[in-house]
């Protein structure tokens, strides 16, 4: 059966909406922070109350800044034109390696094991995008690449309609829009114009929750098992999926037509909801 579609748009045949039933498992993952406290064995509520200490965190929201402004350029230089398959579990366990490495010297070594982590996800997300058809001397390919790192999967006050991935993508239309025109005309030799900053300072405000979370398990002595290298491990396999999810969705939408993506995407939420009611019944 089609998925039902407003206006002219193409409906999804069955392959398409298949996929995007795909998708949306992965974009709708628990939340980094459910995982983190899943991998540390401690409740969902200690993690969250994690805090670094206000001069740390600072630290940590300048250095994602940073990283993120140098670290897209940087991951783009490193992949070829052309379609090819994405390289993820290589990229899972470089980025497991600098999570060892910068675990070793605590904040000290932050300053260069984040740019070099970023930059490993920021190019597994590029290579996903690459994969999924996207042309990476698009602007508009750059910034979704960006977007990614604002995507946290489900979390407690998702109402299961209206799901936190489009929420996401929602918070930053905007300004994506409006740094995709400056992009076009500019380019990456731009990259300072006030509307790119302004996204940058966007995304990196939602990007360093979860690395000041995940710095702040770190310094528990008590959680032994959890070293930088599996913490590190678990970001890129988050972003990984939350890409993959993405780009499937955009590739749907080329074809499709975003809001028809959007309905079909609502309605597979009710389709697990019913699901969930028959389970209950039974």
């Amino acid at each position: 059966m089609l998925a039902p579609v407003p206006g002219d748009a193409r409906p999804l045949d069955p392959a398409a909406l298949d996929e995007l039933r795909r998708a949306r498992a992965l974009l709708e993952h628990p939340g980094i922070a459910a995982q983190l406290a899943n991998l540390v064995g401690a409740p969902l509520e200690y993690v969250m109350a994690r805090r670094l200490p206000p001069a740390a965190s600072r630290l940590v929201d300048a250095l994602v800044r940073k990283a993120l402004q140098q670290s897209l350029r940087a991951a783009l230089a490193t992949l070829g034109p052309g379609p090819a398959p994405a390289r993820t579990r290589s990229h899972a366990a470089a980025a497991a390696t600098s999570g060892a490495i910068g675990g070793a010297f605590g904040l000290a070594g932050l300053a260069i094991e984040l740019p070099l982590t970023t930059t490993l996800i920021l190019r597994s997300i590029a290579g996903i995008a690459r994969a999924e058809g996207e042309a990476l001397d698009d602007p508009g390919t750059m910034l979704a690449c960006f977007e990614v790192l604002t995507m946290g999967g489900r979390s407690r006050g998702d109402d299961g309609a209206e799901s936190g991935y489009f929420a996401a993508r929602a918070m930053l239309a905007q300004q994506v829009a409006a740094a995709t025109e400056y992009l076009a005309v500019h380019g990456l030799a731009g990259r300072g114009g006030p509307l790119i900053v302004q996204l940058l300072s966007a995304i990196a405000s939602r990007f360093s929750v979860n690395v000041n979370q995940k710095l702040a398990l770190q310094a528990v002595p008590v959680i032994g098992a959890a070293t930088g290298a599996a913490l590190n491990a678990l970001f890129m396999r988050h972003f990984q999926a939350m890409a993959r999810g993405h780009f499937v969705v955009r590739r749907l939408e080329r074809h499709h037509g975003a809001e028809a993506v959007r309905v079909a995407y609502r309605a597979l939420a009710g389709e697990k909801q019913d699901a969930r009611d028959g389970a209950g019944l039974g």
